[in-house]
């Protein structure tokens, strides 16, 4: 099979999924209301709760959803073979993925905005809350973390990523002043900010930047974790017009547009390129590496976003629904964001199976599992922009690490904000008041110790990402179950939530496990990441049962009547 006939397959079932399927959650199962008060308007304070024009709040979703994990999990994945990599990113994105994050929004939209991690006690129970918070708190300490140190890395080994990387802050700014300052027109201002970003791009390529050994008295590797961090924690705190918004907008348009390029490389090749993206990559891999481990439940893990993830929920429940302006809008928004992240995830695939010149290359680069990664999607995708389009290997290069260093650092800027708003609802669990700025603090501090904490060129940051696959799909398992609550209450259809609640906690505790072992191998132990692992099962175990509690009390209570949000949308209108 070649590369352009899996694209147009996959490109199909996620039309399929947005115009079919997601229709149907959104009239049958959430019922979404256009007259509904979202939480945007009902708390509206200019800084977090702002209504929000829905094709700028998808880049916001769209771009905070869409790390690096999305083209990380898939291009070490399909050392499986690409079959099952496909599978489960075209499927999981659909049944999965989808009814998730459109789902973690309505829950929230329908109680304030609030946050994933705060629904639990409502509809759970207070200890299955608090549990929940604390596998939500060190999800996202993995995140920014890791995602620091891989956003290093790539200014490190790719220096023309540079100047588009911070360049795309000022762009943002500007048009976060002429969006909602000026109240210019958004789609002169999305053009002109897009066109500016790729001519960054093209600057970038021409004038690398390559820091000296010691810069103000640092290596490089430390200079750029603190210069993200500290962005991080500004971003975090500026109201969400002024940077979150503009800036993931900016960067989900031009990914977007990075993506039609690379799908765009794929047909043009195939139809007149000299070198045919033909798969190098076996269907089924029978020859796998030694120490590779069982693709059930590995798989599944790690393709975390692309697929299906809890982080997901955290930005859905955590920011969006606090920025949606109609109850409707979250359908495009929610649905469609992750739909964004299965393309992103379905162009990795063919950029490391297709791009690859060769079987035996192919086989070079995946000697081992973990190999791949961001620099093989780079490599791959870049062979397809220049067999494709004719684009120079630098400047294609240049175009996918900035793809990915862009993808990264929205998602730890809201990755930042949204571990502030989990350090704030803890305080709140401990009767404490932890205003912004504190609540940023211990981010901050937290995120760097772990950071550092084997070394200043951030070793530490990756120290616990092994964890990262099996607590976040456990995680999405957890908020699916308040969904699933939320919908056996109001005596709607629950299967399209407890279906992949129940395979995807089978799968990643099934993993968890398999982790829990190997952490404990006499060559190799490590009884930090087992102890972390043991809280997270734990934890996950608890709250699950509680959460099988929760769905038998509110399957044997009153249902909630029908009109039961309208009721008290009309009280908060009284108030």
């Amino acid at each position: 099979m070649g590369s352009l006939v899996l694209m147009l397959i996959g490109l199909a079932m996620f039309a399929v999924g947005y115009f079919v399927y997601s229709k149907y959650l959104g009239q049958r199962v959430f019922r979404l209301d256009a007259a509904f008060k979202t939480p945007a308007h009902e708390l509206r304070d200019g800084v977090d709760y702002v209504p929000t024009n829905k094709f700028i709040l998808w880049g916001h979703h769209f771009t905070s959803v869409a790390g690096a994990a999305p083209i990380v999990g898939p291009a070490i994945a399909v050392i499986w073979g690409w079959l099952p990599a496909f599978l489960w990113v075209t499927l999981g994105t659909v049944f999965f993925a989808g009814m998730h994050d459109l789902g973690t929004l309505w829950a929230s939209l329908r109680n304030k905005g609030k946050s994933i991690g705060a629904l639990s006690g409502r509809y759970i129970g207070k200890r299955g809350a608090n549990l929940f918070l604390v596998v939500i708190f060190l999800l996202l300490l993995m995140v920014i973390a890791a995602f620091a140190v891989v956003i290093k890395n790539l200014l490190i080994s790719t220096p023309t990523a540079v100047i588009p990387t911070w360049g795309a802050i000022i762009v943002a700014l500007l048009v976060g002043v002429a969006v909602y300052r000026m109240r210019w027109p958004l789609i002169p201002v999305t053009v002109v900010g897009v066109v500016t970003l790729y001519a960054l791009i093209v600057l970038g390529d021409s004038v690398p930047v390559v820091l000296p050994e010691s810069f103000l008295g640092m290596t490089p590797a430390t200079f750029w974790i603190l210069a993200l961090f500290v962005y991080g924690a500004i971003a975090s705190l500026l109201p969400v017009w002024v940077l979150l918004q503009p800036r993931d907008y900016i960067n989900g348009v031009q990914l977007f547009v990075g993506l039609i390029l690379l799908f765009g490389s794929v047909l043009i090749a195939t139809l007149f390129g000299a070198v045919k993206p033909e798969i190098v990559a076996p269907m089924f891999n029978t020859d796998l590496p030694a120490g590779t481990p069982s693709l059930v439940p590995l798989l599944f893990v790690t393709i975390a976003c692309g697929a299906i993830s809890g982080f997901h929920g955290m930005v859905s429940s955590g920011t969006s629904s606090k920025q949606i302006d109609k109850e409707t809008d979250a359908r495009f928004v929610g649905y469609f964001g992750a739909v964004g992240e299965g393309l992103l995830s379905l162009g990795t695939i063919l950029a490391v199976i297709g791009g690859i010149q060769s079987a035996g290359e192919w086989r070079e680069i995946y000697s081992e599992f973990g190999a791949g990664g961001v620099n093989a999607f780079v490599q791959g995708g870049g062979a397809l922009m220049q067999n494709g389009l004719g684009l120079p290997a630098s400047l294609s290069a240049t175009v996918l690490a900035t793809m990915a260093v862009l993808f990264a650092a929205t998602t730890m800027d809201t990755g930042m904000r949204l571990l502030r708003f989990i350090v704030q609802e803890i305080g709140q669990t401990l009767k404490v008041r932890i205003t912004k700025i504190p609540a940023t603090l211990v981010v901050v501090v937290v995120g760097l110790g772990l950071t550092f904490s084997q070394g200043l060129g951030g070793e530490g940051g990756l120290r616990i990402w092994p964890l990262f696959g099996t607590t976040n799909q456990l995680l999405a398992s957890l908020s699916l179950s308040i969904i699933a609550v939320m919908l056996i209450r109001k005596r709607r259809n629950p299967l399209p939530a407890i279906i992949p609640l129940v395979l995807v906690f089978v799968l990643s505790f099934w993993a968890a496990l398999e982790q829990l072992v190997g952490f404990t191998a006499p060559d190799n132990a490590d009884w930090l990441l087992f102890a972390i692992d043991v809280v997270i099962i734990i934890a996950s175990v608890w709250v699950a049962v509680e959460a099988v509690l929760a769905m038998r009390r509110a399957a044997k209570a009153e249902p909630e009547p029908e009109d039961e949000d309208a009721q008290l949308a009309a009280e908060r209108e009284t108030v």
